[in-house]
């Protein structure tokens, strides 16, 4: 059997280096037995083909989301905006939704599509709940800290727990849920951490960064296995 194809998001090239994707992810992609390719952010025109070819996605983690997307204002915190990077996963999201393909959305994947459902994001946490719980340390390095997960979730079941330890590089999370987003997933402050969208088991969608753990940990390299096996059954 052909390992499943899994398209994952990239950052914008830059100076020095082109399109690419921090290593965890692809790693965690190979052991839970995928096939992984990168899929830059150039447009949506490419979005159908890659489509048609992929079995599942990952919405990767990276920069901040332009606030004009979901009405949010502006912050001086605010950093490596895109365009070409939004205008690319906002079409992609609206796509694998439209779609039900597997996908499995990662911090910024996530709050992608919280935005393109129409909700909201704080724009920067620690105005909203304080620094009790760190979600991100200076300059880039992961916090961890624990999740509470709804019992009923189908997330509890695939992390085989209601309370797990989680990485977290972040300054911002959901607000405002969109149309069909259900919180299973909470901070110790409240801050959400996960969700599930309404006629789209086919989602796995953390605020966390469980490929920053996924080695070490199995109830984190499980989301990715999760999205495996829900590509080979949906073949």
């Amino acid at each position: 059997m052909k390992p499943p194809l899994i398209g994952l998001t990239t950052y914008p090239a830059g100076q020095g280096h082109g399109y690419h994707t921090p290593v965890e992810y692809v790693q965690a992609v190979l052991r839970a037995g995928g096939a992984p390719i990168l899929l830059p952010p150039v447009g949506e025109e490419a979005i159908a083909s890659w489509l048609d070819a992929l079995d599942g996605v990952v919405l990767i983690g990276g920069g901040d989301i332009a606030p004009e997307l979901f009405d949010g204002g502006s912050h001086p915190t605010i950093y490596n905006l895109s365009p070409e990077r939004d205008h690319t996963e906002t079409a992609l999201a609206r796509a694998v939704l439209q779609r039900k393909l597997p996908t499995l959305a990662i911090c910024r994947g996530l709050q992608v599509l919280n935005t393109v459902l129409g909700g909201t994001l704080h724009l920067h946490l620690p105005d909203v709940v304080g620094d009790e719980i760190a979600h991100r340390q200076a300059p880039r390095d992961p916090v961890l800290h624990h999740v509470r997960v709804a019992a009923d979730s189908c997330l509890a079941g695939l992390l085989g727990s209601t309370e797990v330890a989680t990485k977290s590089w972040h300054h911002q999370a959901i607000d405002q849920p969109g149309q069909g987003v259900s919180a299973v997933a909470w901070a110790p402050d409240g801050v959400i951490e996960a969700i599930e969208v309404e006629d789209f088991p086919q989602l796995i969608a953390v605020q966390w960064h469980p490929e920053l753990s996924a080695q070490e940990d199995s109830s984190q390299q499980g989301l990715f296995d999760a999205l495996i096996r829900m590509c080979r059954s949906d073949k």
